[in-house]
């Protein structure tokens, strides 16, 4: 192909494990020379050039030179970044090359545990690939913080690609999408919501009008593309002006499942330091759980941020918990165990839910309104926490239905 044949130079990707780099010339003429460099040629080279030749053909690129610097990714890698190159290159094209055989959606599930949520940055293929392995109750595709600007378009593509290709087990799956304040917000959700991602985040919420602006695109495009079961959401709140209004926010939808707390736009925002003890933001995350309580959402705490720190992190999660937080961010997988050592029941406090529970059936049998446990008096909100840790033990595996007896 000369050199005065060529027209655009577009590159896509990153030359990283389990992702790849696309270099994509185009040209009017000189017909296609595709160049593959992987390191796993010897084995996959067939497959990757019948990939490439796929997503060429879908996109009408018969003239180009195509150069693939590949480390292993996967078809549904590999076309996203194709697709990513091809509509950087032709923007008016709004074709979506998907995954040949996107795995079954999950059972949506009637009860959610959200004691973890891992950040995942949409932008790197290699972390998702075994998302489900991590087993945290949510992990989160980011295209907000973590992906820069100038490769937002691409990470949107790859996510989307991810939702539709990729196992993710038990883990809720949820995407941060873009403020729609921004240029991005709502090309994330036309290029997301299609590809049906359980719940989407939403960054920055500051007032209703935040929330219900998502909810009403959401909506029209279920049912454009004709998607049966909703998609929740989650208002992430990350603002003095949020905080002040985390109650309307809560109750600006019916979609809404949970409120979460970001502590370092938060701390940003009000001209504090973010500290390990998190004082700057006790009130405002005291707030949180307050509007989330009261619209019955779950109420979901901040990351935390020193990933060596074990120590420091179950003591931060003890403190939310007691708060009255569900839950809270994840920024490695190695903070999951400890988080979900937290949020999860004991032995002791199964058991003594078990003998609350047992003494008000058997008081009520009896035919009286009062029971008792040993010389304590049972009252309703203490056979509402037992009710809610036996329910917690049930969804974690610690107690089978029926077995509370």
């Amino acid at each position: 192909m000369s050199q005065s044949a060529q027209a655009q130079i577009i590159t896509v990707g990153r030359e990283e494990k389990s992702d790849c780099l696309i270099e994509l010339h185009l040209a009017k003429s000189g017909g296609r020379v595709i160049e593959i460099n992987s390191s796993v040629r010897e084995l996959f080279g067939d497959q990757i050039l019948h990939c490439l030749e796929t997503a060429l053909d879908f996109f009408s690129i018969h003239h180009c030179k195509l150069i693939i610097r590949d480390q292993g990714a996967l078809d549904h890698i590999i076309k996203a970044r194709v697709e990513a190159a091809v509509r950087t290159a032709q923007p008016a094209i709004d074709k979506r090359l998907l995954p040949a055989a996107p795995v079954d959606l999950p059972a949506k599930q009637a009860t959610r545990l959200r004691r973890s949520r891992l950040y995942l940055p949409g932008n790197q293929p290699d972390l998702a690939l075994n998302a489900g392995l991590f087993r945290a109750d949510a992990v989160i595709l980011d295209l907000e913080d973590s992906v820069a600007p100038p490769h937002k378009a691409a990470a949107r593509i790859l996510v989307r690609n991810t939702l539709m290709a990729v196992d993710f087990g038990r883990s809720e799956r949820i995407v941060r999408i873009n403020p729609l304040s921004t240029s991005e917000g709502e090309t994330d959700l036309q290029q997301i919501v299609p590809a049906q991602p359980d719940t989407l985040l939403i960054p920055k919420c500051e007032k209703v009008a935040d929330v219900q602006a998502v909810e009403r695109l959401v909506q029209e495009l279920e049912q454009q593309h004709g998607i049966e079961r909703p998609i929740e959401l989650m208002p992430l709140i990350e603002t003095a002006q949020g905080v002040l209004n985390a109650r309307e926010i809560a109750l600006a939808s019916k979609r809404n499942c949970a409120l979460c707390f970001g502590a370092e736009d938060f701390t940003a925002d009000i001209g504090a330091e973010r500290s390990q003890e998190g004082k700057e933001s006790l009130v405002a995350r005291s707030l949180i759980v307050l509007a989330a309580k009261a619209a019955r959402l779950h109420a979901l705490d901040t990351v935390y941020a020193d990933v060596e720190n074990i120590d420091g992190l179950l003591a931060s999660t003890r403190e939310s918990l007691q708060l009255g937080f569900d839950g809270r961010g994840v920024i490695h997988p190695s903070q999951i165990q400890p988080i979900h050592q937290i949020f999860t029941p004991t032995v002791e406090q199964i058991e003594k839910s078990r003998l609350i529970i047992q003494a008000v059936e058997e008081a009520s049998a009896k035919g009286s309104g009062v029971a008792c446990l040993g010389s304590k008096m049972i009252d309703a909100p203490v056979v509402a926490r037992a009710q809610k840790v036996l329910a917690m033990a049930r969804a974690v595996g610690l107690l089978n239905e029926g077995e509370e007896k």
